[in-house]
């Protein structure tokens, strides 16, 4: 979630794109098994749709390559929507997740604009989501790559990285990497491909029937954090409660983007996300400009920003 969440608690645009929309290369060809994605924060849905225009495309050995949009991304912005199935989803979805009132608030007032513009809207969420073990999965991977990472760091560099020289949190995720054996590695890799497959049949079913064209979620599940909220011996925790709806969607390789859309009760921007098919950036941009015209946001600010 590291384009989504920033654009969300700064009141911005964060579209987060299909795996292997913008290549990595030449430094890499895919790290998280796909689940690290570039992409860009924007105040308007169209410096998203320019940028996506300038940065997207294929390196030679690149190990993804999507199918080409039919069309530049700007011109998406504008262009007509058509009536699309929602699908919403605002309540905790992993064990021990938060379940904030105005994170359900942000969902339900979108819900209601998509209705006005003429959307078909139900809450309805692929089951699949809700699966218990998608955290554990999720961490046996991110962390034999951190682990990775750092070692490449530390050979880079001729240097031995401590507690000191990076984060707690991924020091100690690094460290848990290095311990993890090629067999629980592999283990996760395949359940995560298998998962995905359960996942993205709620936009695509197998059986040929007619999916949905977007999930709408928080993009966090609560307010802004304030500084230091999340660092701390329990930090782990306490990120996991409130970042629940946006790594899946790195692992399944999806587009989805955050759009500030509302403001809590002490006036602090927060994002809402909405999740597309795989490689449809194009219906999410087009999507987003109409919600921009709908529920305009360009001069929206917080009492203190900068």
């Amino acid at each position: 979630g590291s384009i989504r969440i920033p654009a969300s608690e700064c009141g911005l645009v964060g579209l987060k794109p299909s795996k292997g929309r913008v290549s990595l290369g030449p430094a890499l060809g895919e790290s998280w098994i796909g689940g690290v994605v570039e992409g860009c924060v924007t105040r308007s849905v169209r410096d998203t749709a320019a940028v996506m225009d300038a940065i997207s495309g294929y390196e030679p050995g690149d190990p993804n390559t999507p199918p080409l949009p039919a069309r530049a991304y700007v011109s998406e912005v504008g262009a007509p929507v058509g009536k699309l199935r929602v699908g919403l989803l605002s309540g905790a979805l992993l064990p021990g997740g938060l379940d904030h009132p105005e994170a359900r608030a942000s969902v339900a007032a979108t819900g209601k604009l998509l209705e006005s513009l003429g959307h078909h809207v139900e809450v309805t969420h692929p089951v699949a989501l809700n699966d218990a073990d998608f955290g554990d999965m999720f961490l046996a991977i991110v962390i034999a790559h951190i682990a990775n990472d750092v070692a490449a760091l530390e050979k880079q560099f001729s240097v031995s990285l401590s507690i000191d020289d990076i984060e707690p949190g991924n020091h100690l995720m690094a460290q848990f990497g290095n311990v993890t054996n090629v067999v629980a590695y592999l283990t996760a890799v395949g359940w995560m491909q298998a998962w995905t497959r359960k996942v993205v049949s709620w936009w695509l079913p197998r059986d040929g029937s007619q999916g949905f064209d977007v999930l709408v979620t928080p993009t966090l599940a609560g307010p802004p954090p304030k500084i230091g909220a999340l660092s701390g011996d329990d930090s782990t925790d306490r990120i996991r409660e409130i970042m629940q709806y946006t790594a899946q969607f790195n692992m399944t390789g999806q587009p989805a983007i955050s759009l500030p859309l509302h403001m809590s009760a002490d006036g602090l921007p927060m994002g809402v996300q909405f999740v597309g098919a795989p490689y449809r950036e194009d219906l999410l941009l087009r999507l987003a400009a109409q919600l921009e015209t709908a529920a305009p946001w360009s001069q929206r600010r917080p009492a203190v920003h900068a």
